[in-house]
């Protein structure tokens, strides 16, 4: 890889990005990384052998900058880009709710925009990053942008007015799992199994449930069948699960989740 890669803000999800491409082939001389914190800078060049640069620097010598500031922080960021920043430079965007056209406009006419909504299991590996086009982004610029985020899990191509749905599905996604994993713990709590093991057989059960989801092609509903014997334990669990309007909630929340990101893009935050 000889292009210069940049990330901007880089805390957890950037400094996966950056781990994750060293291990697909970039040489870490080629990649550049700002930090708020003067010691976070040191700490990433020290762990990673990447190069710490203001973001002016970044802006001039980067073939890609990657954004990965908090949506509040993104219009001061290109303040302080927009006059260092060539119009054939690729701008890729980190920042839930903000759309490719709020960076062309502040950017130099022509400028390519790729706007990308990753998640945390990036830190695994096992991110799902969904990527967007902006008006001047090319074929090969989203070429590129599933390239740096394939380093770190699947990608997946949607129109951009796909993004706020996408965000609220698998951007904020992890967290929904989590917390119906400790929800479960409790309840083996109160059935009587120690914490430890009540996670332990949650988490496997987690991980069996999503490669069998992945790999065997069949529908959830099918799967969901297939351990639902009748008169048995699981149909009377589902049925609570019903009767309390679990399902009914799951969709309140992540509406709930994509009006967020859609209030982020108006900038209200």
């Amino acid at each position: 890889m000889t292009q210069k890669v940049a990330v901007l803000g880089t805390g957890k999800i950037g400094e996966a990005l950056l781990s994750g491409m060293i291990r697909g082939g970039w040489a870490p001389a080629d990649l550049l990384v700002t930090a708020r914190r003067p010691e976070r800078a040191k700490e990433l060049q020290e762990r990673h052998g990447v190069t710490p640069v203001s973001n002016a620097e970044a802006a001039k010598t980067a073939d890609t900058l990657i954004l990965t500031v908090k949506p509040q922080d993104m219009g001061t960021l290109l303040d302080e880009l927009a006059p260092h920043i060539p119009a054939d430079r690729l701008i890729i965007s980190g920042a839930a709710g903000i759309p490719t056209s709020f960076f062309e406009e502040r950017l130099a006419t022509g400028t390519p925009v790729v706007r990308v909504m990753t998640n945390t299991p990036a830190l695994v590996d096992e991110a799902m990053s969904v990527i967007s086009a902006g008006s001047h982004a090319t074929a090969e610029h989203i070429a590129h942008a599933e390239a740096l985020f394939g380093a770190v899990g699947k990608t997946l191509l949607v129109p951009e007015s796909q993004q706020d749905a996408c965000t609220a599905l698998s951007g904020s996604g992890p967290a929904y799992f989590f917390y119906l994993v400790e929800a479960m713990t409790d309840a083996g709590i109160l059935l009587g199994l120690p914490r430890d093991k009540a996670h332990d057989l949650i988490v496997q059960s987690a991980i069996g449930a999503a490669v069998m989801l992945r790999d065997s092609g069949e529908h959830p509903v099918k799967l969901r069948e297939n351990v639902t014997s009748p008169a048995g334990t699981t149909i009377n669990a589902i049925r609570e699960l019903e009767n309390h309007g679990v399902r009914a909630a799951l969709i309140a929340a992540l509406e709930a989740a994509r009006d967020r990101s859609r209030e982020l893009a108006s900038g209200n935050s």
